[in-house]
C-alpha cells in the first residue's frame, strides 16, 4: 500500500521525543510511542493514505518501521493492520472531534464544523506548538472549511501561512508546500478586488520564497494586474 508521508521518529534514553528533528510535548505518564500515533493519525487520516513512520528508540536500542493509518491502527509495513495502542483520554476525545468535524463539514454544516476545527486547532497549538505535524494538519483542515465556506480571505492567508510553514519544515520543492501555495493563490482568486488587493503582497511575497522566481512568474504577473500593484 502507499503512503502519503515519511516521518522520522527518535526517542532519547531519557524519553524526549522528536519527529523529523522537532521535539514534541509527551504528557507525564504517556509513553512517547503513543504521542507519536495519535500525532501522525491526524496525518494519515488528513491524507486518507498510510504514513510511514521510522524509529530509533534509544530506551530499547532498537530501529524499526511502522505505518499509522488513517483509522488510528498500526502495522509493520507489508503485515496485516493491528490495534493502536488506546490514546489517553484527552487526544482521544480530541480525534473524536475531528471525526465529527469531519462529518459536518461532508454535510455542509459548516458553523458547526469551523467551531470544532477552532477549538482542535487551539488545543493542538497549545500542546504541541504552532508548526507541530499535527497542527499543521489541523490548520490545514480548518482552511479547507474557510474556502468550502467562501471565508476566501481566511483561506488565503491560511494558506500562505501553512505554504511558509511547511518551507521551513520541509525545505523547497516538496508537495506540501506547493499544494498549500497553489491552495493560498486559488482562494485569493476568489476574492473581490478590495479584499485581494490587501493580500496580494504576503501571497506574492510567499510564492517568491516557495520557488524559484521564473516558476511563479507568471501568476505573480497576474496577481499584480488585479491587484493594480506593479510585479517584482
Amino acid at each position: 500500500m502507499n503512503t502519503s508521508t515519511r516521518y522520522q521518529v527518535h526517542i532519547s534514553r531519557d524519553g524526549q521525543l522528536h519527529i523529523d528533528s522537532e521535539p514534541q510535548l509527551v504528557p507525564v505518564g504517556v509513553d512517547p510511542s503513543q504521542v507519536v500515533i495519535q500525532a501522525l493519525h491526524l496525518e494519515a487520516a488528513g491524507g486518507g493514505l498510510p504514513v510511514l513512520v521510522q524509529v530509533q528508540d534509544e530506551r530499547t536500542g532498537s530501529r524499526f518501521n511502522m505505518q499509522v493509518m488513517p483509522d488510528g491502527t498500526t502495522q509493520a509495513p507489508g503485515t496485516t493492520p493491528v490495534a493502536a495502542a488506546a490514546p489517553v483520554a484527552p487526544m482521544g476525545s480530541l480525534f473524536d472531534r475531528l471525526a465529527a468535524a469531519q462529518a459536518a463539514g461532508r454535510a455542509h454544516d459548516f458553523d458547526t464544523a469551523i467551531r470544532a476545527a477552532d477549538d482542535i486547532l487551539q488545543q493542538l497549538t497549545a500542546e504541541q506548538g504552532d508548526t507541530a505535524p499535527a497542527t499543521l494538519d489541523a490548520a490545514q483542515f480548518r482552511a479547507d472549511l474557510a474556502y468550502l465556506s467562501g471565508e476566501f480571505a481566511f483561506a488565503t492567508a491560511s494558506w500562505t501561512w501553512l505554504a511558509l510553514s511547511h518551507l521551513d519544515r520541509l525545505g523547497p520543492g516538496k508537495r506540501r508546500t506547493q499544494v498549500a501555495a497553489q491552495n493560498a493563490v486559488r482562494a485569493w482568486l476568489q476574492l473581490p478586488p478590495h479584499e485581494a488587493a490587501s493580500l496580494a503582497p504576503d501571497l506574492v511575497g510567499m510564492l517568491l520564497e516557495v520557488a524559484a522566481p521564473e516558476r511563479t512568474a507568471t501568476i505573480r504577473a497576474q496577481i499584480a494586474e488585479r491587484a493594480g500593484q506593479p510585479s517584482n
